[in-house]
């Protein structure tokens, strides 16, 4: 890292809505002054606020956070407001923690929150739990920003005394509360924003973001490497350009590797939406929301920024961090670093006859992924029975999808699943949002044995295997990161997505759209270890009707 005591070029004062040609002094890592020599000149280079991702899971890049910062940083991010639920659900605060440590020896600015709803719901086996008094706990010792996603929905409209500790505890401590309401409108919404509170990021239609937004709520727009709600939402901005804020929520390190909320800038500047109000979104709003410690460009600031070529090509070639420059035209000034892993695994190896399901009528039903979207539907069939046993009906691409503790050795939960298109073999992993157990999905009991085995062999990672071939990435923090470099973990990721597809796979990110089939707050049918569940009733439903 270099210090910088001056910078010459055209400055955006987002805040202010100018463009002027400039110089900023830099003094102690704060922007001393800020002289304006001329109006915006042609062919300068420009100066900006650095970009913000409003909402992501830093465990979903599968990369330690110091690692995470390493490719973030080249593509203009300075800072992100992190939810370590994804840690939390497996080892508790030791995990929260652990990030906020490994963070610590990076530049870019990680904003933790604290997680509200670890476990996410009381249906499925989590390794670890949150307790209010933990909540309150880690905003005093680790002053965290925000209370992170309120899952729980249900318990806030019904204004569960549990949910609504620990909404207190971070309303008397004066930190925001954000949310995750996928597809509440009307009413609903309404209370649920009522009770304080602040953002969602997971709209799906326009006309739902709209009906929060009428009720104070901010929306995230959230483009991630499953949920991708950019072309939905986007209009958004212009229309509401101080209550839109632009997030990852969950991204792999290939598309990391690609681009970050540099590349949503891009995308909406080729759109033709006023450039004024996309960098107000990417870099402004959530600064100013979530009160954090970044610069924007005014005096007294802390130097935090970045230099582009041009506001048409938006070329990254200088981040800036506290008045140093972190990374320059596409090279990090950061080395590599070793960490030590830390795990909570106790699942012993399974055998082919745990996943055999006894058909118990002629109906059953049948979860069905959509691409790019969290949401599943449901389906009616008939189960295809092989020797007195409920097998996946490939032609129909209705495979098996099971999920297997990994905290304690039990039978696995197995259902049915449509749409992930193998047409041999298995993916299996043990990011399995939230509570990250093993989940799995094959055209044959055979496949899912082999690669939950494989996962299992390596207490945790993502795993696919075929007739003739095994792959395992292994992720021995906590089941869900690696402590390899993102260059590694991003070619391993790749090879391991091209298996998939050449099983036969049609999705676009296979294994993260698997990671959020457990996922039980998220309609509207899914399967944790304890069973099939239906979101809209919010309980357990049965296979075979």
């Amino acid at each position: 890292m270099k210090p910088i005591q001056s910078i010459t070029g055209n400055i955006a004062d987002v805040l202010n809505r100018v463009i002027f040609y400039g110089t900023i002094h830099i003094s102690d890592g704060k922007i001393k002054s800020i002289e304006k020599i001329s109006n915006e000149r042609a062919g300068e280079k420009f100066i900006l606020p650095g970009f913000v991702d409003s909402h992501i899971h830093i465990e979903s890049s599968m990369l330690l956070p110091y690692e995470f910062s390493r490719i973030a940083l080249v593509h203009g991010t300075v800072a992100t407001v992190s939810d370590p639920h994804e840690i939390a659900n497996v080892m508790g605060v030791d995990g929260i923690r652990y990030m906020i440590r490994n963070a610590e020896h990076s530049p870019l600015k990680f904003y933790f929150g604290v997680p509200s709803c670890v476990p996410a719901t009381s249906f499925e086996t989590a390794g670890a739990e949150i307790t209010a008094e933990d909540i309150e706990a880690l905003f005093i010792e680790h002053d965290l920003k925000y209370l992170a996603e309120m899952m729980n929905y249900p318990g806030v409209l019904q204004r569960s005394s549990l949910v609504m500790e620990k909404i207190e505890i971070a309303k008397r401590l004066n930190k925001v509360i954000d949310g995750h309401a996928p597809g509440l409108r009307g009413e609903d919404a309404k209370n649920y924003i009522a009770a304080g509170i602040s953002t969602d990021h997971e709209c799906f239609t326009k006309e739902e973001a709209l009906d929060k937004l009428q009720h104070g709520m901010k929306i995230l727009i959230r483009e991630g490497s499953a949920a991708k709600n950019f072309n939905a939402l986007i209009s958004l901005v212009d229309e509401f350009p101080r209550e839109i804020m632009f997030c990852s929520d969950d991204k792999h390190p290939d598309d990391l590797e690609l681009g970050h909320i540099n590349d949503l800038v891009k995308r909406a500047f080729r759109l033709g939406l006023d450039k004024m109000n996309v960098l107000r979104c990417a870099c402004v709003n959530p600064v100013l929301h979530y009160d954090l410690e970044v610069g924007l460009l005014q005096p007294g600031d802390d130097a935090d920024f970045i230099v582009v070529d041009d506001l048409d090509v938006l070329n990254i070639l200088q981040t800036v961090i506290h008045g140093e420059a972190v990374a320059e035209y596409g090279k990090v000034f950061l080395d590599e670093k070793t960490f030590e892993a830390i795990n909570n695994f106790s699942s012993s190896p399974k055998e082919v006859k745990d996943f055999f399901v006894k058909p118990g009528s002629m109906k059953k039903r049948v979860m069905v992924a959509l691409d790019g979207q969290l949401i599943t539907e449901e389906l009616i069939s008939i189960p295809m029975v092989e020797n007195g046993f409920a097998v996946a009906d490939i032609e129909n691409d209705i495979l098996k999808i099971a999920v297997v503790n990994r905290y304690t050795n039990e039978t696995p939960m197995v259902g049915f699943i449509k749409n992930f298109g193998l047409k041999e073999g298995a993916i299996a992993s043990s990011v399995a949002h939230d509570s990250h157990n093993i989940i799995v999905v094959g055209v044959s009991d055979d496949d899912l044995c082999a690669a939950v085995n494989l996962v299992i062999r390596h207490r945790g990672g993502l795993s696919a295997v075929s007739k003739n071939e095994k792959k395992i990435l292994p992720l021995p923090v906590a089941g869900l990161m690696s402590t390899e470099s993102w260059k590694k973990v991003s070619a391993d990721y790749s090879e391991l997505d091209k298996m998939a597809k050449q099983l036969g796979s049609t999705l676009r990110a296979p294994f993260m759209t698997l990671s959020f089939m457990a996922l039980l707050v998220i309609p509207k049918f899914k399967i944790s270890d304890k069973g099939l569940f239906n979101v809209d009733a919010f309980g357990f439903t049965e296979l075979f009707i």
